[in-house]
């Protein structure tokens, strides 16, 4: 079984000297495209040689090599990411020439291995999927209902009463949303039955 994708718990940042040229990778945690370019736009050295950079969110990706030959920068960047188990993640790579040329494989590795290694020293933690459930709940079993949801590592992010119970917004881990909605068919003998909540839209029993 593969390990779950990872994003960042805060930005880290890792620096290194490769003949004579000073760089600094710095990473930070990204929820969405705008949020990584402020991200590149905020650390970014104007003053600096070159501020490649990626970013992985999903299936959405984007890199920039900033004026380094073509592929030797910003794609070693994301394939460091990728390669380290990341997600919802934006590394900048900020170099300083010191008079030495690398060449386009020692700029792959330099990039490439200045962005790995900064991700693998940063503190992580696991991106665990969740999904959402909708369910109708008489008064009389919700302390129940609540009590099974959350023994299976589930939160009530909405509750709305309504005449004769309420209606509740679950979410949870993926891996565990089956057998929510089964304890709580079992629970109530069928009174509540859990419906899935996929991009705003009710879909069912899942």
């Amino acid at each position: 079984m593969n390990a779950p994708l990872a994003t960042l718990v805060a930005p880290f940042q890792h620096e290194e000297e490769i003949k004579k040229s000073r760089f600094l990778a710095q990473a930070a945690p990204v929820t969405s495209p705008a949020d990584a370019l402020a991200f590149f736009q905020a650390v970014g050295d104007p003053a600096a040689t070159h501020n490649c950079w990626a970013y992985r969110i999903g299936d959405a990706y984007r890199f920039n090599d900033d004026g380094e030959p073509g592929g030797t920068a910003g794609r070693p960047i994301l394939a460091a990411i990728d390669g380290q188990g990341c997600d919802r993640v934006a590394v900048v790579v900020t170099r300083w020439y010191g008079g030495i040329k690398l060449g386009a494989g020692g700029l792959v590795r330099a990039y490439g291995g200045s962005a790995a290694e900064c991700l693998r020293l940063a503190p992580r933690v696991a991106i665990i999927e969740r999904r959402n459930l909708t369910m109708r709940v008489d008064f009389t079993d919700l302390a129940l209902v609540t009590a099974r949801i959350r023994e299976l590592d589930g939160n009530i992010d909405e509750e709305h009463f309504v005449a004769d119970g309420a209606d509740l917004l679950v979410s949870a881990p993926l891996d565990r949303i089956e057998a929510i909605v089964a304890k709580v068919i079992d629970a109530t003998r069928g009174r509540v039955m859990p419906k899935a909540l996929i991009d705003g839209q009710t879909q069912g029993q899942p």
